[in-house]
């Protein structure tokens, strides 16, 4: 898939998610260009994008199950840099007792890494 779309695969996510957290677009909508407002609503919006990929298990990103969408999404020539942010940051997670800040901490970790291969609805 083209960059394009798997971000448009990822707008359905986007569209379940904001309503079930109560944000708006003003909110997470520059979250691709690195606008990550700490908010819990925002937290867990980032959270739900990534259980509807099905790369969270236990409320924690999972890396192996990352790098099967990443495999299956992603086009060939971001696959390897994107992979390398996820190793790289996939730990922050862990320095959160809360699921929805671990998430949105890695996700904040991912886009500080590797701005242009980040893609986010």
């Amino acid at each position: 898939m083209s960059r394009a779309q798997v971000k448009k695969t990822m707008t359905i996510m986007k569209n379940q998610c904001m309503p079930k957290n109560g944000v708006t677009n003003d909110k997470v909508g520059k979250i691709e260009q690195g606008v990550f407002l700490e908010d819990h609503d925002v937290m867990c919006y980032i959270a739900c994008v990534y259980k509807f990929a099905q790369v969270v298990k236990n409320d924690r990103l999972d890396k192996d199950l990352i790098w099967k969408q990443i495999d299956i999404l992603y086009p060939v020539e971001i696959r390897e840099p994107v992979k390398k942010s996820v190793a790289k940051c996939i730990l922050v997670q862990t320095n959160y007792e809360d699921g929805c800040e671990g998430i949105f901490r890695a996700a904040k970790c991912h886009y500080d890494d590797n701005p242009d291969n980040f893609i986010f609805p």
